[in-house]
């Protein structure tokens, strides 16, 4: 949702691994439950300044709403800045875009605010989610913990997608797992938030895991 301004680069630094699409021809589903139209909400969510606006206007198939404020100055001392200096926008409500997967299927997309003082609106969003993906930054991992932890007392599916910055290392996928204490079934890939195609094979994969975990899993 919060995103840092930059120069445009070319696609992700490391490849997402292709997740196979459920509402394919060789997915689970009957021809007639793949012509009925779907529509699916997923959340975004993660720390502050991790990209998550970036991330639904990137593959968004309408112009995104957003509710974006100029930081002040006296959101300074409350809005920890390090690693994303060059920021100078907050959003304080949400993102929302829309992306068809395929004829009949759409994704409804709500990015969460990033920060603990707009966290009562997260209950909210949330209702009625099919699964989240939760952007993290390894250079600021622990600001995605209290996303994970939500998620995991919601009972709501989520995958975890490492936002591969320009200026970040890139870790394997099991030192990330490990440094967010993840359960072993929560998938974990890389991604670049600003490219379309990279964004749409995290979302594909978090419907996958969301049909994967079962109806017990999803959020109300």
């Amino acid at each position: 949702m919060d995103s840092v301004r930059s120069d445009p680069r070319p696609g992700p630094r490391a490849d997402v691994r292709p997740a196979a699409d459920p509402y394919s021809e060789a997915g689970p589903y009957s021809a007639a439950e793949r012509e009925r139209p779907v529509s699916l909400k997923i959340l975004v969510a993660g720390g502050f300044g991790v990209g998550k606006t970036t991330l639904v206007g990137a593959v968004s198939d309408i112009r995104p709403l957003r509710t974006e404020e100029q930081l002040s100055e006296l959101s300074r001392p409350v809005d920890d800045l390090s690693g994303v200096e060059r920021k100078s926008t907050t959003t304080v409500a949400m993102d929302f875009g829309r992306i068809d997967i395929r004829p009949g299927l759409a994704l409804y997309l709500f990015g969460t605010p990033g920060q603990e003082r707009f966290w009562f609106i997260w209950d909210e969003l949330a209702s009625g989610a099919l699964g989240a993906v939760v952007l993290a930054d390894t250079r600021r991992l622990t600001d995605c913990f209290s996303a994970v932890d939500y998620f995991e007392r919601r009972g709501l599916p989520f995958v975890v997608a490492v936002n591969c910055f320009d200026e970040a290392a890139v870790y394997p996928h099991r030192t990330v797992r490990e440094a967010l204490d993840l359960d072993p079934g929560v998938p974990v890939l890389l991604c670049d938030a600003r490219s379309r195609e990279s964004v749409k094979q995290v979302l594909v994969a978090v419907v996958e895991h969301a049909l994967a975990t079962g109806p017990d899993g999803a959020g109300g």
